[in-house]
């Protein structure tokens, strides 16, 4: 029965996904979504998902393929090493892997594994992991641009830590862009597994924006006040670039030791179910969502 629920599912989100869009965030939020007139960022997304043309989506957000977008658009200078890419996790050369380095998949956000030679690894366990991951991803969450990506397995330099800022991880800049307009920029700290601190910066100036989170997420994390990136001005470009012809994307970028390292392209955060902003930041932000 559970093997046939699944591939009814999949079937459905396949062929008929904008029923399923809705389904999902009637689940999520208890009420049907408006179709017809959306308004938030959510609301929008989930619009796009559903009627707009995702291919380039799903080229975008495969952590392979992007890099030769990235390379298009002239920031070849940001993107991370890339030491390999493998169909099957039995195909991982580990002997031609540096000491240390990055092993995750191109197109999820909880396989990655940071290799460490020094401290002694199990390969069989690391693939047999890999052969878990190696399936499709975004039918749970009701995201059918993820579903049509191909699972590989990268290596890719591991990212080092800038021992000036305030945070157990590396600083995740999150910018929020609308067709080549970057909105604000959501710097995340303190990750632990998928787990972090997220805050919210306006731009030009830099400067707190707290008012934009709900009074539940303020009150159940423990902020920090993270300086502006040395390199906001270059980062702002590359987001504007980057972002241009598409109605909004969040991009990744971090930026450590004096050097822009590319993280990724997102159309969909958290599946379009955002829970962070607060009602009237999430309106805010969706009236720049331009929908075709």
């Amino acid at each position: 029965m559970k093997q046939l629920r699944h591939f009814v599912h999949k079937f459905l989100v396949d062929h008929f996904p904008k029923f399923m869009i809705g389904r999902e965030w009637k689940i999520q939020f208890g009420e049907k979504l408006d179709w017809n007139n959306p308004k938030t960022l959510n609301e929008k997304i989930q619009w796009l998902m559903a009627n707009a043309d995702t291919t380039e989506w799903t080229r975008l957000a495969d952590k392979i393929l992007v890099r030769d977008f990235i390379k298009e658009k002239g920031f070849g200078d940001t993107l991370t090493e890339l030491y390999g890419a493998w169909d099957r996790a039995e195909d991982i050369d580990f002997d031609r892997l540096p000491e240390k380095c990055v092993l995750k998949c191109n197109h999820d956000c909880e396989s990655i594994v940071i290799l460490d030679k020094s401290k002694g690894f199990d390969k069989q366990e690391i693939i047999e992991h890999f052969k878990r991951c190696l399936v499709p991803f975004g039918y749970g969450s009701v995201e059918p641009h993820y579903t049509r990506i191909k699972p590989r397995i990268m290596a890719e330099e591991l990212i080092p830590m800038d021992k000036t800022v305030d945070s157990s991880s590396l600083v995740d800049y999150k910018f929020w862009c609308f067709d080549g307009f970057v909105h604000n920029c959501t710097p995340c700290y303190d990750r632990k597994g998928l787990d972090m601190v997220c805050d919210i910066n306006l731009l030009e100036p830099w400067r707190l924006y707290r008012e934009g989170l709900t009074k539940e997420y303020r009150e159940s994390h423990v902020f920090k006040d993270m300086p502006a990136p040395p390199n906001l001005d270059r980062m702002m470009e590359i987001c504007r670039v980057l972002s241009t012809g598409f109605p909004e994307v969040r991009i990744d970028l971090y930026d450590t030791n004096g050097r822009i390292y590319f993280g990724e392209m997102t159309f969909c955060a958290s599946g379009g179910r955002m829970r962070q902003f607060s009602q009237e930041y999430q309106e805010e932000m969706g009236s720049y969502v331009k929908l075709p």
